[in-house]
């Protein structure tokens, strides 16, 4: 399935890429890729680079450079493979859902045994807006898989904020008072700040519609 959409992707976007800009520091240009249920997928020919490719995240993407000379078969043969590597590394040390149930457990038991309430359900959800939501009436929490490799005084300081939403839906004066217990708070903050600043930084260059 990834083959394919790939292949799809290439199809359709191949006028594009052919006329992409220099960018002026030795790349052809930058091209934006719909991303596989999430975030998005961008390839760079580089001028620089003679072989070897990359790939790496970078905000909610996935950046994979690969040679300019590269031909059009090898890079739908090899941004595929690049795309699943990534993927299946970051599977590797995502929590899994009934670990964050756990965790919310643990720092609301160590920062705020007056709250009695446990989530039902703990899930990962592709969310651009938010870095987590909670529906205090079914107890329910979402979590941004954006965090799924975060630091773990992000993450912590995320399921923290949604977990004490079991008890206060607002964020009142209490509420305040029991996030502040979080000892990395102001870190964590500023980990987020970071992370959404870099997101809006890697607008991308050349605005293409997504398949309908």
């Amino acid at each position: 399935m990834l083959f394919e959409l790939f292949d799809r992707w290439c199809e359709y976007f191949s006028p594009v890429t052919k006329n992409s800009p220099d960018d002026g520091g030795g790349n052809p240009g930058e091209l934006t890729l719909p991303g596989i249920d999430e975030g998005e997928i961008i390839v760079i020919r580089s001028k620089r680079r003679k072989r070897n490719l990359s790939a790496y995240r970078q905000g909610g993407r996935i950046v994979i450079s690969i040679p300019a000379s590269m031909t059009k078969a090898d890079e739908r043969a090899m941004v595929p493979e690049m795309i699943a590597k990534i993927r299946s590394a970051e599977a590797a040390k995502t929590p899994s859902e009934s670990l964050l149930a756990e965790r919310i457990d643990q720092l609301l038991t160590q920062w705020a045994p007056e709250i009695t309430a446990r989530p039902v359900s703990v899930a990962w959800r592709s969310m651009r807006e938010r870095w987590g939501s909670c529906t205090s009436v079914d107890r329910t929490i979402r979590i941004s898989d954006r965090l799924q490799l975060a630091p773990e005084y992000a993450l912590d300081y995320v399921l923290f904020h949604e977990a004490i939403h079991l008890a206060h839906s607002d964020h009142g004066e209490e509420f305040t008072e029991i996030l502040a217990r979080f000892p990395d708070g102001e870190l964590a903050s500023a980990y987020l700040d970071g992370y959404e600043a870099a997101e809006r930084a890697l607008a991308a260059p050349v605005e293409l519609k997504r398949l309908g």
